[in-house]
């Protein structure tokens, strides 16, 4: 990492990771439980309306004690760089306009020209790429992975509706188990914990 970037990341500021993923009304299989002989079946009208979702966890870098915070976002449809910029002024509201340093990969609406003349404008704001090929390193991904277990797992509704009321059902959960966020946060190897106090 070059020294610019040890710098941004040292910054008093937010450390948020953000990622989307894709819902549709396709079910999400799992494994589950049944009475023997009563093999589980699905049934779903074959239908591939789709949304996306967007999901944004952060902490605090020299203050951990305020928690881990995550912002949710979900639309019809796929992410372009205009709806991604509306995902970065509700981020902004949700931070109160503090500082955020933004950790997302190298998906090509996050790096456009649009997307990087808009992120100049803003002094609350400074982007930081993830490794290629790294998902690990996103604990957004193990908030998919969650949702995609539990609440959408099996899950046959005939309107995106029931997919969106499912979805935000799943991060109630996880926020209101102040553990759960924490544990994605430290499944990617950072080191959460300031190791000398803040100047």
């Amino acid at each position: 990492m070059a020294a610019d970037q040890k710098g941004a990341l040292n910054t008093r500021a937010w450390i948020v990771f953000l990622d989307e993923s894709g819902v549709s009304l396709l079910p999400q299989v799992r494994r589950t439980y049944a009475p023997r002989g009563r093999t589980p079946l699905l049934r779903h009208r074959l239908n591939w309306k789709r949304a996306s979702m967007a999901g944004a966890l952060g902490y605090h870098s020299t203050d951990p004690d305020r928690g881990a915070r995550l912002c949710f976002h979900l639309k019809p449809g796929s992410y372009d760089t205009t709806a991604l910029i509306e995902v970065l002024e509700q981020m902004k509201a949700f931070y109160r306009g503090e500082r955020v340093v933004l950790v997302w990969d190298g998906l090509s609406a996050h790096w456009s020209r649009a997307m990087r003349a808009r992120v100049a404008e803003q002094d609350w704001l400074t982007l930081e790429r993830l490794p290629a090929y790294a998902p690990e390193l996103s604990p957004v991904e193990l908030l998919w992975s969650s949702l995609k277990k539990r609440e959408l797992a099996n899950l046959a509704g005939d309107h995106l509706a029931d997919v969106a009321d499912a979805t935000e059902q799943g991060i109630y959960r996880i926020n209101h188990n102040p553990q759960l966020p924490w544990s994605f946060l430290a499944h990617t190897g950072l080191t959460l914990h300031p190791s000398t106090p803040p100047n």
